[in-house]
């Protein structure tokens, strides 16, 4: 099993080992495009793994703060409330490059740059490039995602179009 996140089509498709779609999802990427640097608020490409999967059993409505439980559930008021927060919600898939020097260690590390796929609010989840560099899925999505990979699971991001997983 294995994770392609597309970011031209701002797709994440679940893949079995040959590469054949098992589910496919809308995601949103960073609103800065592709890239590896820390700071930048860029989506990194290249091969990831899933390093740590967080938030396993709580409600999907909840809302992380650094990493953990805040002990508050999204609600639409609350998004209404604080319409410029960088909600992370539901579940966390943190991810981890695997290419040193690209998207590994130094100032191009996805693991230092706290790249997730995470959950936002569905009332303002748009299928169009608008994270500060991490995926971004409906909370229902990625509740089923998450109960569906395991740890280590494989995860390329790509720029797009027809590019091998």
């Amino acid at each position: 099993m294995k994770l392609r996140i597309d970011l031209a089509s701002q797709e994440l498709e679940l893949q079995d080992d040959a590469g054949g779609v098992l589910r496919r999802y809308p995601v949103s990427t960073a609103a800065n495009g592709p890239g590896e640097e820390s700071g930048s608020f860029c989506t990194p490409r290249g091969s990831h793994i899933v390093r740590a999967k967080i938030g396993a059993g709580q409600p999907a409505g909840t809302v992380f703060k650094g990493r953990r439980p805040s002990g508050e559930l999204c609600t639409p008021e609350l998004v209404q409330a604080h319409p410029d927060q960088d909600w992370i919600l539901c579940r966390i898939l943190w991810l981890s490059g695997r290419e040193p020097g690209f998207n590994r260690l130094g100032k191009r590390d996805s693991m230092r740059r706290y790249i997730y796929i995470h959950g936002t609010p569905d009332e303002i989840f748009e299928q169009a490039p608008r994270s500060h560099g991490c995926i971004r899925m409906r909370c229902a999505d990625l509740v089923e995602l998450f109960d569906l990979v395991p740890a280590y699971t494989p995860v390329e991001i790509v720029e797009g179009g027809d590019a091998p997983a």
